[in-house]
């Protein structure tokens, strides 16, 4: 078989270009850490490395939703704080003007004060978050969600709707409270009933905001406390029907009806009425408003005094529900920001697994490579040093 010069070269050529491959690829595999160079290394392993990279950007985009959840709920606990803190000292003023002698200019200058905490309570109510977007609108997240109109109510724009992220594939969880919920629907009075005065009464019964004994014996309605004498009353339904009563009368000793009590203090005059009603929604801003109006009430004569007081109790009775209801929305915050930091910490322990898996697929053994890497040089080398002394060869060297 003959073997001609040319075919010689080719082949010589070949070898060392398909060894200056081999080590080229070593090469690029000792530097990039990486098994898989492309598809075509291994299709299957490269499938999975593609899902695995997949799995690992969908959970940092969960793990940067987890952040945002933090900041806004972080920003909704403090929110309500600051608000509770306000409805505390305005309490602190309630009861000041309440159990303190004071004048009326002593009650014009507390209402002064009350009237500037009712400007900063709705401020928060209308807090902005990083994003300049009201925390407290629902989904109308740019329309300011509380505003007081020229007639001095007090309107939400904002909707009922609640921001959602999701934290793993099959857990999502709610980043703010509407409005609605955290100022508006709050029961006033004692929750299941409020107590009134009729202003036109004329003695010093005061009443008190009442209890529940028995709410299942409760009938929604609207009854009249009403005093025949300064020592009997009756009570009598919204339809007039006698419900208890005649009954002697006693001070501060409690009336009971249909599952209900309440108690009537003072010197109530003959034809004085108080009114025991369902308890309806009552926004805090109302009921700030309400104590600022009972300030304003002048005079320390029987009517008026006992006017200011029932409506101060009034006032004590309905923030007590407004802050009631703001620790149940702060306790679920609080569950939910627990909730977000340990689906956190499951994230990231998830993201440690997906990267080791993927490590594990397209990583190589880097002291193999360096290995073949060297093996493949000397090969080269070993082609290239047998090429020069073949293509020097000539029968003329052997004459």
């Amino acid at each position: 078989m003959r073997i001609s010069t040319a075919q010689t070269f080719t082949r010589s050529l070949e070898a060392m270009l398909e060894s200056q491959g081999k080590m080229a690829r070593a090469q690029q595999q000792v530097a990039s850490g990486k098994r898989i160079l492309s598809p075509a290394d291994d299709p299957a392993g490269a499938k999975r490395v593609l899902d695995l990279n997949q799995a690992v950007a969908a959970t940092q985009q969960f793990q940067r939703n987890a952040d945002t959840a933090n900041a806004r709920l972080g920003l909704e606990d403090s929110t309500l704080g600051a608000v509770t803190n306000l409805l505390q000292r305005v309490r602190e003023l309630a009861l000041q003007a309440n159990n303190a002698p004071l004048t009326d200019a002593d009650r014009a200058a507390i209402a002064g004060e009350v009237s500037a905490r009712l400007g900063e309570l709705v401020g928060l109510a209308n807090t902005k978050d990083g994003n300049n977007e009201y925390l407290f609108a629902g989904h109308a997240t740019q329309t300011k969600p509380f505003v007081r109109t020229a007639g001095g109510a007090f309107v939400y724009n904002g909707d009922q709707g609640q921001r959602e992220l999701d934290l793993s594939p099959d857990y999502r969880i709610t980043v703010d409270d509407s409005g609605s919920s955290v100022f508006q629907f709050i029961r006033n009075g004692n929750g299941t009933f409020v107590t009134a005065e009729n202003p036109a009464n004329t003695g010093s019964g005061v009443i008190d905001p009442g209890a529940v004994p028995n709410p299942s014996a409760w009938i929604p309605d609207t009854y009249t406390i009403s005093f025949l004498s300064a020592t009997s009353y009756e009570v009598r339904d919204s339809g007039g029907t006698l419900v208890s009563g005649p009954a002697p009368y006693e001070d501060g000793v409690a009336i009971s009806f249909n599952g209900v009590q309440t108690a009537i203090s003072g010197t109530p005059a003959i034809g004085d009425s108080f009114q025991v009603s369902p308890s309806t929604h009552q926004d805090l801003f109302t009921t700030v408003n309400n104590l600022v109006n009972a300030l304003g009430i002048k005079g320390d004569g029987t009517a008026p005094s006992t006017r200011r007081i029932n409506a101060l109790n009034r006032f004590l009775s309905d923030v007590d529900q407004g802050m009631e209801n703001l620790l149940r929305v702060r306790a679920g915050v609080g569950a939910k920001l627990n909730a977000v930091d340990s689906e956190k910490a499951v994230n990231e322990s998830f993201e440690v697994h997906l990267r080791g898996v993927r490590s594990a697929v397209e990583d190589i053994d880097l002291a193999e490579a360096i290995t073949r890497f060297n093996q493949q040089a000397n090969i080269l080398e070993a082609a290239q040093l047998s090429f020069s002394r073949v293509e020097g060869l000539s029968l003329f060297n052997f004459l």
